[in-house]
């Protein structure tokens, strides 16, 4: 190392271990996931709204999203599914009302809680949604509070909401809230496979005008034709009349109304006039050659 004929370390030598990968933390990451939004990164504030995956989000940021759907950054990763307001429900929570424990931040301390068991909407213990409702509830108190009995003794249709008494049903309308990696794949399957269902609205208005004017019921199109038949009569009827009132005028009452006579170019200072001085030319058109008619004793003008 220097120049006193010494050995030269290689990097095996200096490096004894290899670097461990630095490892998340799961408490954090929990905590992010159930107190804050999935979008914004913000607290949870209500309203809150899910969507079909489970994902907790602000309603206003939700909103901010579909308006522009560049405002956030990895937007169309996390929730490019939304596509209305209507892909979302807004949720029915319960707030917690302890008190925040001694040496403890508030934003570490559960928002919210089942209102059935009273447990903490940490991410111990898992928690649901009721689409019909969004009534949030434990699936261990929603599983205690179970209207229908279990498999084997018959079951009912719909099961019933502890909460609200809305109807639901227990294989679709149960949504989990940050469902792990698998069930979440499977929700964003069921997603795809209702979306496809979903049938193909007409975006022309003019297939919608053509489609009310076809389900137009006879009695109507039957009801236009009969008006438009009496229409026709009824113009028939007065144009006859009014031929027949007219017949019956006398030539001075038919002048008052008659048009404007296109043919007479005289006005009322050249009528007699201008029809003499026709008159005069056609005596004299035989001399017209002549500047002196000697038979009408007439001295034409110069042609």
């Amino acid at each position: 190392m220097g120049n006193d004929g010494g050995s030269i370390p290689d990097r095996r030598d200096l490096v004894k271990s290899k670097p461990k990968a630095e490892a998340l933390d799961k408490a954090n990451q929990t905590r992010a996931r159930w107190g804050f939004c999935a979008l914004s990164k913000r607290r949870l504030q209500e309203p809150v709204v899910s969507c079909a995956l489970g994902k907790l989000y602000n309603k206003d940021a939700i909103i901010e999203f579909l308006l522009d759907r560049d405002a956030y950054g990895d937007g169309e990763n996390i929730c490019g599914h939304v596509r209305s307001l209507k892909d979302v429900k807004t949720l029915s929570l319960t707030a917690n009302q302890a008190p925040v424990p001694a040496g403890k931040e508030p934003s570490e301390h559960p928002q919210f809680v089942c209102p059935l068991t009273l447990k903490e909407m940490n991410g111990a213990t898992p928690f649901v949604y009721l689409r019909p409702c969004g009534c949030v509830l434990s699936l261990a108190g929603l599983n205690a509070m179970r209207s229908t009995p279990q498999d084997g003794e018959g079951q009912t249709e719909k099961d019933t909401c502890p909460q609200c008494a809305a109807k639901y049903s227990r294989d679709t309308d149960c949504i989990p809230l940050n469902p792990g990696a698998e069930e979440e794949e499977r929700l964003r399957a069921a997603l795809s496979a209702q979306r496809l269902l979903e049938p193909v609205k007409k975006s022309k208005k003019r297939k919608a005008a053509a489609d009310a004017a076809a389900a137009e019921p006879p009695a109507k199109k039957a009801a236009t034709a009969t008006i438009a038949t009496a229409s026709n009569s009824l113009r028939s009827t007065l144009a006859m009349e009014e031929a027949k009132r007219k017949a019956g005028m006398s030539d001075a009452v038919k002048a008052l109304y008659s048009g404007k006579d296109t043919g007479r170019k005289e006005t009322f200072m050249t009528m007699g006039t201008f029809t003499r001085v026709s008159r005069l030319h056609e005596i004299l058109l035989p001399c017209a050659n002549r500047r002196f008619c000697s038979t009408h004793s007439v001295r034409l003008p110069c042609m």
